[in-house]
């Protein structure tokens, strides 16, 4: 049964939350928490996850409290944590400070936790309760809880287009359909993401360097380049592409060649062989194996190609699509390669999120229902 939470209940964990949020671009591959220390109704500590490896939410709050923390009740967005990891147990650390009473938002997706934080809080004496603003939570870390429940990122496909649904001239020409506006909000979506994927067509019409740039009012310090995959099935990427100049970046092909692997290996790239039985990548696979090596959030920019075979394979969450005020004719390029209907019945149905105008270019975040 869902525990009575009162509107003071309600206000702490919005105010968590929010100091969640702050995590946004730096937590990986760990989830975006904030804790809020309340006794007598007056918070006497907050703090929230900054980045993997260091303190917990729940610790920099409890530091804040001091011994205020004894009686207090915590309200965290994500359970508490119940395992050794870099970091100790966050339900042994709330045990300590003699916390009478905590609120967690979420359980945690972890199979390592999966409700044992609560448990042992339960057990303990302390009244521990689950389920409050419980959809804002989720969504703040939907990578994470998808690559622990479901075994692979949450994928966001980006694409900008005319009005007329195109999204390149037939040469290969897109730069640029949208505004100054619309690309630097793109790379705000990019810098919250764990890793940026494109295919080998992008990069040889565009040349991208896939990394994140031009926000202003974000700090040289908190921005964190993600990792950059390249899709390229028969290893043909040129070494002078900018994605791959700095090292870092990962090739996955489906095809061996050793001359190849080893001349972008002295760039610092990395080559991924993954075949699927159609001589492509497996896609399926390379969603699992970044899981594997803890990427919560792929952003992908890719061409009609790729994209197209994301979205026929079931692997596109999240639409991020920006329409800019122009026609550019039927001859142009599409935004998916898929294949034709014979019935409307066969359509993919997407559910509108958010809708805002960013100078002249609308941008859309849409999910398939």
């Amino acid at each position: 049964m869902q525990p009575a939470f009162s509107a003071a209940d309600h206000e702490f964990m919005a105010r968590a939350l929010r100091l969640a949020e702050r995590g946004l671009l730096t937590t990986t591959p760990n989830p975006r928490v904030g804790c809020v220390i309340v006794r007598d109704r007056q918070v006497v500590g907050e703090g929230w996850h900054v980045r993997a490896g260091g303190p917990h939410a729940e610790v920099h709050a409890l530091r804040e409290a001091g011994d205020k923390a004894r009686g207090a009740t915590a309200f965290v967005t994500l359970e508490p944590c119940s395992h050794h990891g870099r970091t100790p147990p966050c339900a042994e650390t709330l045990l300590a400070a003699g916390v009478h009473r905590v609120v967690a938002a979420i359980e945690d997706p972890n199979p390592l936790v999966a409700g044992r934080g609560l448990a042992a809080l339960r057990q303990a004496g302390v009244r521990a309760e689950c389920g409050l603003l419980a959809d804002a939570a989720r969504e703040l870390n939907i990578g994470f809880v998808s690559r622990m429940t479901r075994g692979r990122p949450w994928l966001r496909l980006k694409l900008a287009a005319s009005l007329d649904g195109k999204t390149a001239l037939c040469n290969g020409a897109s730069q640029w359909l949208t505004g100054p506006a619309a690309r630097q909000d793109g790379h705000r979506w990019r810098a919250r993401a764990c890793a940026i994927l494109t295919g080998s067509g992008s990069v040889r019409a565009d040349d991208p360097q896939l990394n994140v740039r031009g926000i202003a009012e974000l700090p040289t310090e908190i921005v964190r380049q993600p990792l950059r995959i390249v899709v390229d099935s028969r290893l043909e990427v040129s070494p002078d592409a900018r994605v791959l100049q700095g090292g870092g970046t990962l090739v996955v092909a489906a095809v061996t060649d050793r001359a190849r692997s080893a001349a972008l290996a002295e760039l610092g790239v990395e080559v991924l062989l993954l075949p699927g039985s159609d001589g492509r990548v497996d896609l399926r696979a390379l969603l699992a194996e970044l899981a594997r090596r803890g990427i919560n959030e792929l952003h992908v920019e890719a061409g009609f190609v790729l994209s197209g075979a994301l979205l026929q394979a079931g692997l596109v969450d999240e639409l991020l699509l920006y329409l800019a005020p122009c026609l550019v004719g039927d001859l142009a390029r599409g935004m998916f390669a898929l294949p034709q209907l014979e019935s409307l019945a066969g359509r993919k149905q997407l559910l509108i999120r958010d809708v805002r105008l960013l100078s002249q270019d609308l941008r859309l975040l849409a999910r398939f229902s």
